[in-house]
């Protein structure tokens, strides 16, 4: 009975873990073809949409590694990588997973600039061009990186290591233990690095938040002299934005503590399992809400599939 139950447990895991990768990947794809045609045929584009296209991009790419590492603890073909494979697995999810954090700070900055008033400090960015808005991303990717590269190097195949105080990936695959030392630097180190992210996330939606209360008080004023405004293209951004934000934060957040209960635990299957999926929640959930949103992404949406009707 309970090999039965455990049985039942692991393919309840497997569909819920499939089910939300599959709606991911269909999301970031949507986004990245929308954002693709839009660079294609609109002389428009800003900032933003080059790296929204390119967060579609990097999370697309992070559910289909993710995917991979979840075949190998979910089903019976795990536990056959070498080293070698392991160090390469780990390195490129952390290496889209910087990209992923560095573009979301850079977009609610990108935004913040955006919504600024032409009186504010931060006008005289509001020229700069999209190469420059790479450049940035590239800066924070690596202030972000070298915080994270343990991770990789410290890769194993589980086959030449024992079990006892390693963090298991998959599988085939652990994080060996460090030393003293070298554990708590880093941790020190990437704790600065994610408060300067995050705090920059903060910093910038809380004044895009101060922006937009300015402007429904203005609106209230307006209305007052029977003008009916409706709100800019780039305030309706806003709010897309804060609402990413807000799932960017909750959703860090549960994965640091169902990270640590992994190690309190003992790497849990079931905790590990959460994790993972928590750890896909970010980048399931950002496209949607910019296509649920953005009225134009809802459009070419209908066009895709009016067209997959008509044939």
């Amino acid at each position: 009975m309970g090999k039965h139950n455990k049985l039942n447990g692991i393919i309840h895991i497997r569909i819920a873990f499939y089910s939300e990768v599959g709606i991911g990947i269909s999301a970031n794809t949507i986004l990245l073809l929308f954002h693709l045609f839009k660079f294609l045929f609109d002389n428009g584009i800003k900032n933003t949409d080059v790296i929204i296209g390119l967060l579609a991009l990097i999370h697309l790419l992070m559910l289909l590694i993710m995917g991979f590492i979840a075949t190998d603890s979910l089903t019976p073909l795990g536990g056959l990588w070498d080293d070698i494979t392991c160090k390469s697995v780990i390195y490129l999810y952390r290496f889209l997973r910087g990209f992923s954090i560095s573009a979301t700070c850079l977009l609610s900055v990108l935004q913040t600039i955006t919504l600024s008033p032409r009186s504010s400090c931060l006008a005289k960015f509001k020229s700069r061009s999209p190469q420059d808005s790479l450049r940035w991303l590239l800066f924070l990717w690596l202030f972000y990186m070298p915080f994270s590269a343990h991770f990789s190097i410290s890769a194993v195949a589980n086959s030449t290591v024992s079990s006892q105080g390693l963090v298991f990936v998959s599988d085939s695959c652990t994080i060996l233990p460090m030393t003293y030392f070298l554990r708590h630097l880093f941790s020190i180190l990437g704790v600065f690095r994610d408060i300067f992210l995050i705090g920059f996330m903060v910093l910038s939606s809380g004044y895009m938040v101060t922006l937009l209360c300015r402007h429904r008080r203005q609106c209230q004023h307006l209305q007052s002299t029977s003008l009916s405004p409706q709100a800019s293209p780039e305030q309706r951004a806003t709010r897309t934005i804060l609402l990413l934000m807000s799932f960017f934060v909750l959703l860090y957040s549960l994965d640091c503590i169902i990270f640590s209960s992994r190690i309190m635990w003992n790497n849990d299957p079931v905790c590990r399992s959460i994790q993972i999926m928590v750890s896909n929640g970010y980048a399931t959930i950002s496209p949607l809400v910019f296509i649920c949103t953005e009225k134009q992404s809802v459009d070419f949406l209908k066009c895709l599939w009016g067209r997959r009707v008509n044939i």
